[in-house]
């Protein structure tokens, strides 16, 4: 079994325009179709058994039509999706509720493209109030490719948003890119051992020797399979993890166990 922790969908009629504009803005090129039923056919053509769709609010007029759609069509197929909160919220605590209360098990935060950075009080009030509530919260970390010159989540405000909330988000805080998109030394040494997860999303084929000694440093029971979707490929992407140097029992637990144990399916 392979859950794929780490994929984006858009609906069908923007979904090309939205690869678009994201392929010129990042000068990346996406591997297949961003729509929910191309992710479908990836899975089916030798990808992953179970995806989890990341959505992302770039305004707060978008959560309320992001987390409905979510919610109606979770599970559907095998693709289970996160809530979105954008740190102009108004109303937190309505918006986790209507998440928590729709069965999503957690919510994804960009902060390049939600224009605020990760140890901002928004984030920290978002983050906490998710937790409570029992939801995962999933961050982009790192480098953004359509913003390489402002790193907007980087290891060190990782650290401070982990020491301000400690005892409230252990466990519960997903790091995406391998804990920092571009930036594998600095977590080797700040974020390794820390109570929180991390995916193999985007970065596997960049750095495959430096993920597997995050892998080793950090914890199996800590990693989650990822691809980041449809910017890589599933298929190409479990064929390179499984030729991680890591033992095999580790892989299990990130390629399904981890993510299983998360989306309590």
């Amino acid at each position: 079994m392979v859950i794929d922790f780490h994929t984006h969908t858009f609906p069908d009629k923007i979904a090309e325009k939205s690869i678009s504009f994201l392929e010129h803005k990042g000068g990346i090129k996406a591997v297949c179709s961003a729509t929910r039923s191309a992710l479908a056919g990836v899975m089916s053509g030798g990808g992953a058994d179970v995806s989890v769709v990341l959505p992302v609010a770039t305004s707060p007029k978008q959560e309320h039509t992001i987390n409905s759609l979510s919610a109606e069509i979770n599970g559907n197929d095998n693709i289970y999706y996160f809530g979105a909160v954008h740190p102009g919220c108004e109303n937190v605590e309505e918006t986790l509720d209507f998440i928590k209360a729709s069965g999503l098990r957690g919510i994804k935060l960009h902060p390049d493209y939600q224009g605020a950075y990760f140890d901002d009080e928004r984030y920290i009030k978002i983050i906490a109030e998710a937790a409570k509530r029992g939801l995962y919260i999933v961050t982009h970390a790192g480098v953004d490719v359509a913003y390489p010159d402002d790193v907007h989540c980087t290891p060190d405000m990782i650290l401070t948003v982990l020491d301000r909330l400690d005892g409230i988000i252990d466990g519960k805080l997903i790091l995406a890119h391998m804990g920092s998109y571009g930036l594998p030394e600095e977590v080797l040494l700040k974020l390794c051992g820390r109570n929180v997860f991390m995916d193999t999303a985007a970065v596997l084929d960049l750095y495959p020797e430096k993920c597997a000694e995050i892998i080793k440093k950090h914890g199996a029971d800590k990693i989650l399979f990822a691809t980041d979707s449809p910017w890589k490929s599933q298929k190409a992407y479990i064929e390179l993890f499984n030729s991680l140097d890591i033992p095999s029992g580790c892989k299990e637990k990130i390629l399904y166990k981890n993510g299983k144990n998360i989306l309590q399916i």
